[in-house]
């Protein structure tokens, strides 16, 4: 009798040690799920995982240029004088087809869904017979030159607001130059500006001494100062 109580014990102790483990190994597992969780919802919360740069800096560094920021965009005469008038007009061509579905562009061509170009570089600014332009593109004014051209083409709607023409722009200004030339070479003939680079040394700043082996220049009105006599040959 004593034997089999004995036995019953030790199998409710055991019974009673694997409750306690599996209580354990439960509230250990509910822990881990809810760190991870709160983890998660962290990260999600506070872009901790897609760190993003704030609308607003704490300290701003004067003179400090962004990484991200690339080079200058070359101007319109320097795109234009980035290959010779013929593979650039060429190369304008092959832009165009962009147009075409909306434009003619010989002289005399009839308008469509966008006014005829034959001859619009130097004209008016829309002007030609027979099209309803915009309110807004009247206003305008002035004639087509290379640098209107140039922002036309570049983002017609920023340019001129409430203009009817739907064309999303050409972001780069090599094809805007070459598009410009090729609608020049249509039945308008604006001179070409020329580009010239800066140069590679300013000239001395007011008050700046000259450099060394360079007489400074007389002011306005007064009188060159007599050079010295030149030492004797011994």
């Amino acid at each position: 009798m004593t034997q089999d109580n004995s036995s019953q014990d030790k199998a409710a102790g055991q019974m009673g040690g694997g409750d306690l483990f599996n209580t354990v190994a439960g509230w250990v597992l509910f822990a881990a799920g809810l760190g991870l969780g709160l983890s998660i919802l962290s990260g999600k919360y506070f872009h901790g995982d897609k760190p993003e740069r704030p609308e607003q800096l704490g300290y701003v560094i004067e003179g400090a240029v962004e990484e991200s920021a690339g080079p200058a965009e070359m101007t319109m005469a320097e795109a234009l004088n980035t290959m010779p008038a013929a593979e650039l007009i060429a190369a304008g061509e092959k832009a165009y087809s962009k147009c075409q579905s909306c434009h003619t562009i010989d002289a005399g061509g009839a308008n469509g869904i966008g006014p005829n170009l034959g001859g619009v570089m130097g004209g008016p600014v829309a002007s030609k017979a027979g099209f309803a332009y915009s309110a807004e593109l009247k206003a305008l004014g002035g004639n087509w030159d290379w640098d209107r051209m140039n922002d036309w083409l570049k983002n017609p709607k920023a340019y001129v607001s409430g203009t009817k023409m739907s064309f999303a722009g050409l972001s780069k200004i090599e094809d805007r130059a070459a598009l410009a030339m090729y609608l020049n070479s249509k039945g308008a003939n604006l001179p070409v500006p020329a580009f010239v680079a800066e140069a590679a040394a300013a000239a001395p700043a007011e008050g700046e001494a000259p450099a060394e082996g360079e007489a400074a220049a007389p002011a306005d009105g007064a009188a060159p100062a007599e050079a010295a006599p030149a030492a004797p040959a011994p």
